[in-house]
């Protein structure tokens, strides 16, 4: 092999180490793009993990104090209070709907049960007895009537997509 073809082979050689150096840059690139984009979708599917957890414990909070009133019959004071620590901030992780829902119709069934039952104490037996055991009835079957749709009414927020 003579200076000139030993050149020439050096040449090529140069040439390709060349075009490896000019793709470096564009491949490092796209995988950057990649793990970035990996890293991404993780954190949105954790944001998503997180929110059902939330959304999930407001939901086993409003669930267990229905479940308290039809099993005792009252909102009895300690359960209102788990109540109402458990679901403050819902509008933040719900929409309005919900959140004037649990704050206004459950929580206002609660309390006027719990009122009618207060003024119960003491009243003779009459119709005035009468008509507050009949309210106290509606109102235990309307709460009872909640309980059952309220999975219907949180199914959309507790769905876990990905």
């Amino acid at each position: 092999m003579d200076c000139e073809q030993l050149l020439q082979v050096t040449q090529n050689g140069k040439d390709w180490v060349d075009y490896l150096a000019a793709l470096l840059t564009p491949t490092i690139a796209v995988l950057g793009s990649i793990v970035a984009f990996l890293q991404w979708r993780t954190n949105s599917n954790r944001l998503k993990h997180e929110l059902f957890e939330r959304r999930y414990e407001q939901f086993m909070v409003i669930s267990n104090f229905l479940a308290s009133i039809m099993t005792s019959g009252k909102s009895k004071p300690e359960e209102q209070l788990k109540y109402l620590s458990g679901t403050s901030g819902m509008r933040f992780i719900f929409d309005e709907e919900i959140a004037k829902y649990v704050g206004e119709t459950i929580w206002h069934l609660a309390i006027e049960l719990e009122c009618l039952d207060s003024e119960l104490v003491g009243v003779p037996v009459g119709e005035e007895r009468t008509k507050n055991v009949h309210r106290q009835g509606e109102i235990k079957k309307q709460l009872n009537q909640e309980f059952k749709a309220l999975e219907e009414k949180f199914s959309k927020y507790l769905q876990l997509q990905h």
